[in-house]
């Protein structure tokens, strides 16, 4: 018999080298895995994205402050929180340390809660989770978790500037919420309530709908509804075909009231809207399509090579803020990422924007648009549709920005 100490020391050390060579922080590949929809209704709104992330992988692979190279691997969830969690073991098998995901808060809450427990079960191989588009308040409120980093507006704080809007709309005098019926569409409702009580409590709720989060084919009968209960206005934080099937029943039943929306400039939307909606049709987002400068050539090149729009600006937050964190730390470690990104700030195409320490929430100036026809000074056409998206308002990150419940768990 031979003892298996030498071999269990060399190995080791072996191992050691082996895990600071991987974190060697210059030309390294830095592997992020995209955990999102592919298929079914809204699989168009992935396949946007996947170009997006990829384009901007390209960008920031030719310069950044931490002088590594990002690979992307994309995983079709099917909009599933259980389908997530089979995805985010395949990322991990593949070695991958940094998860991006954003449609769905659902999915957004279970892959939180499993990248939190495999943090605390596999120290030395932790995993980071961007969130892009997630905007349930409760992720940087009650269930906010160390390992989590939301990129997006919370629904609280876009709820901020819509409301903020919206106390100085005199025509305001009744209106409706529709929404999807999972974790976002129940926080747009409810805090679309709370908020406009503290600001226009003259105002009516004149009604109120969840209906299943992309399963609806025909919004005819929920547009009845709007119609019959007098309401002038509607609030919703409908995305991807629940927006656009939405806005074109809408349109067919002849409903002249005015939208109030999250995400209108999302994939399919535009192309529904149409010369519709000229005037009535509002955005709160984070971005606009007249930023200028660096963020206008990017738009400009996105949409010659893919004949498609870039609208989720919030991987460009990814990308700076990885990179200047990575620099930071002189490290690709996760670990150290996340204590480097903790209170950051950073440069982005919105301006000085800041990953708040106490909840990993970023905090970033909003913009509300209006849908109207392009003109000589507003010529960017989403899909094609001769009309576009204004800015009408811009609301600074301390007009934007919600207090949180986070109580914070750092590692030890």
């Amino acid at each position: 018999m031979y003892s298996s100490k030498p071999l269990k020391t060399a190995l080791a050390a072996a191992l050691l080298v082996s895990g600071a060579a991987a974190f060697a922080q210059k030309g390294e590949t830095v592997k992020i895995a995209w955990i999102d929809p592919l298929s079914g209704l809204m699989g168009p709104v992935g396949q946007n994205q996947v170009k997006s992330l990829q384009f901007f992988a390209e960008k920031f692979n030719k310069s950044n402050p931490a002088g590594v190279k990002f690979e992307i691997i994309t995983i079709d969830n099917k909009l599933s929180p259980a389908e997530s969690l089979n995805a985010l073991k395949s990322a991990i098998d593949q070695n991958v340390r940094y998860i991006v995901q954003g449609n769905g808060s659902s999915v957004a809450l279970a892959l939180s809660d499993a990248v939190a427990k495999h943090n605390e079960r596999n120290p030395g191989k932790e995993v980071v989770y961007l969130n892009t588009a997630a905007v349930d308040p409760d992720l940087t409120n009650s269930k906010c978790s160390y390992w989590h980093f939301r990129f997006d507006a919370d629904t609280s704080m876009k709820m901020e500037a819509i409301t903020t809007f919206m106390k100085d709309q005199a025509d305001v005098k009744k209106v409706y919420l529709l929404n999807q019926n999972y974790a976002h569409g129940h926080q747009v409702a409810k805090y679309a309530k709370e908020m406009l009580a503290r600001k226009r409590p003259d105002i009516q709720i004149a009604g109120e709908d969840l209906h299943p989060l992309a399963q609806v084919r025909d919004f005819a009968p929920y547009i009845a509804k709007i119609k019959a209960s007098g309401a002038d206005t509607v609030i919703t934080g409908n995305w991807g075909s629940d927006l656009s099937l939405l806005v074109k029943a809408a349109n067919e039943a002849g409903y002249n009231g005015k939208f109030f929306t999250y995400y209108t400039g999302v994939t399919g939307t535009p192309a529904a809207l149409g010369a519709n909606g000229h005037g009535r049709i509002f955005q709160v987002s984070y971005n606009n399509y007249y930023m200028g400068g660096q963020m206008e050539q990017w738009q400009t090149e996105f949409k010659k090579r893919f004949n498609d729009d870039f609208y989720t600006g919030s991987f460009i937050h990814v990308y700076e803020a990885l990179t200047t964190a990575m620099a930071k730390a002189k490290s690709t470690d996760p670990v150290k990422v996340a204590a480097a990104m903790e209170g950051l700030k950073f440069k982005s195409f919105n301006g000085e924007v800041e990953m708040r320490k106490a909840d990993h929430q970023l905090q970033q100036p909003l913009y509300m648009t209006v849908w109207q026809k392009t003109d000589a000074k507003y010529n960017y056409s989403p899909e094609n549709s001769g009309s576009t998206l204004v800015p009408v308002k811009t609301y600074e990150s301390y007009v934007s920005s919600t207090p949180t419940s986070c109580q914070m768990k750092r590692p030890s």
